[in-house]
């Protein structure tokens, strides 16, 4: 176990590395950040020149990127070219209304998720299978942007039930958390219907029974045990992906959160602010991935990692 640990860690790290590569490069293929921030009047050669200096682009790539990693190694990703403040402080402002979502629409999509889709496989072939399969097919196959754009039309502008934008009141979350859950409690209900199906039919579930076991602790703790398996994965990832921010939902509710950040600053050349979102989000997926490693061990003692 300590050895597959390291030998992630040591994946991780090389992963980041490069992935720092490409993120610089990319970032800097879009555009040349001093046009979009320089007023017209002030468009020429040397109003260019000093800007430029002034925010270390005068340098060349290779330089630009040996000091870009120097100061990521300490969170120091530079100014924000837009706001003139550090960039980690702009991405640090914005994780709380990212994370306030990702608890409302994770919960949502795990309260609501798993024991459906537990209630379909003890129940296969009933008509509430069949539309249990047919909601994960529609909430996988639906774009989530036109999910959220009914949902602004139906329950803001139609019936004037719920507020459509902003972050606000609990009233706020509904929507937005909702939307964000949607494809996630489909692929769980899914992934649970499958998973338990298959354990439902061993050996071991017909044993716990024939001894006279209660339903309900077979099947929250025996079959639903051995199940939770691809439901870590799922779980896991699709939680690193709301924690790093969901811009579709985001920008349909005009959240004020990570996932939207990264789009204003993609659109204003905002260099220091998207290489600073980006790394941490990547980070982020790549903790959470070697954490659900880590529990498959745990949560199935067949798994052996050394």
């Amino acid at each position: 176990m300590q050895r597959f640990i390291l030998a992630r860690f040591a994946q991780s790290f090389f992963t980041l590395w490069a992935l720092s590569f490409v993120v610089f490069i990319s970032v800097h293929l879009t555009g040349d950040p001093v046009l979009a921030l320089l007023p017209l009047e002030d468009a020429n050669d040397e109003g260019i020149a000093r800007l430029k200096e002034k925010l270390g682009l005068d340098k060349s790539k290779a330089e630009q990127y040996l000091i870009f990693m120097k100061h990521a190694v300490q969170l120091d990703f530079g100014q924000s070219v837009k706001e003139y403040r550090p960039a980690i402080d702009v991405l640090v402002e914005r994780i709380p209304a990212t994370l306030q979502l990702t608890v409302a629409g994770m919960g949502l999509a795990i309260a609501l998720g798993i024991p459906l889709g537990m209630l379909a496989a003890v129940r296969p072939n009933s008509v509430f299978d069949y539309l249990s399969k047919l909601f994960a097919v529609i909430g996988m196959a639906t774009p989530q942007f036109w999910v959220g754009i009914m949902a602004v039309l139906f329950f803001g502008a139609y019936l004037k039930l719920l507020p459509t934008f902003g972050r606000g009141g609990p009233d706020h979350y509904i929507l937005p958390a909702f939307v964000l859950s949607w494809p996630i409690m489909a692929g769980m209900m899914r992934l649970t219907r499958s998973s338990m199906l298959e354990i439902l039919d061993s050996e071991f579930i017909k044993f716990s029974r024939v001894k006279g076991l209660r339903e309900n602790l077979v099947l929250w703790k025996h079959a639903l045990r051995n199940a939770i398996i691809p439901l870590l994965t799922f779980s896991g990832i699709s939680l690193a992906g709301l924690l790093n921010g969901s811009v579709v939902v985001e920008v349909v509710f005009a959240w004020p959160g990570v996932g939207r950040l990264l789009l204003d600053s993609v659109v204003n050349r905002d260099f220091p602010v998207v290489q600073a979102t980006v790394l941490l989000s990547a980070l982020f997926y790549l903790l959470t991935a070697l954490i659900v490693d880590i529990l498959y061990a745990y949560t199935d003692p067949r798994i052996r990692f050394d």
